[in-house]
């Protein structure tokens, strides 16, 4: 099967975890700048995981690009990466409306591992999809960038018990890893 479908529906339900998000952000109550305080932690937090999703979304899409067809262990795979991206709204949310406690800033990592790994699982599931030698497998290689990402996620999980500002400062720094372009499929499709 093509991935036009595939990546109709994950676009879709992105959309849908992006809509959903920005639905927590509450109107201030006041008129000047000051109003804005008490909102502060629910924002930054909401804008954390849009920049996530957006990263998501971006490889998500470049991935499918150099994919020529997928099967059905490819097809249960996205679910299973939608499954974790669709409860970025609920850790998102719970994280900012407490301040940035230790339990929803762990249980933020908790989905951001599952994410990554979800979708190294999809990867792979192209990967055997279309065989050795494929695009995907060429462009990925040994994908550094996502495995430093599992693993500094792993390490912000309990550091969120410790000190906090330590996960929140790996989530940023992964989101930044990944803003940086990964051309590797640009850069394999424009040779093939």
């Amino acid at each position: 099967m093509s991935t036009t479908r595939l990546e109709a529906f994950s676009d879709g339900v992105l959309a849908i975890i992006i809509t959903i998000m920005v639905l927590e952000l509450h109107i201030p109550h006041g008129s000047d700048i000051g109003a804005l305080r008490p909102l502060l932690p629910v924002l930054l937090t909401y804008v954390l995981s849009f920049v996530y999703i957006g990263i998501y979304w971006n490889n998500h899409h470049h991935l499918l690009h150099a994919t020529k067809r997928v099967r059905g262990n490819a097809l249960w795979a996205n679910l299973h990466l939608l499954f974790w991206l669709s409860l970025l709204p609920v850790v998102t949310g719970w994280m900012g409306t407490t301040g940035f406690a230790p339990d929803p800033t762990a249980l933020y990592g908790v989905v951001l591992l599952m994410s990554g790994v979800a979708y190294w699982i999809l990867v792979r599931a192209i990967i055997r999809g279309e065989g050795e030698g494929s695009l995907v497998e060429k462009a990925v290689g040994k994908d550094r960038k996502g495995v430093v990402s599992v693993i500094l996620y792993a390490i912000a999980i309990p550091c969120s018990f410790l000190f906090h500002w330590i996960a929140h400062s790996i989530y940023i720094l992964v989101a930044l890893i990944w803003l940086i372009p990964d051309r590797r499929i640009e850069r394999v499709l424009s040779t093939e």
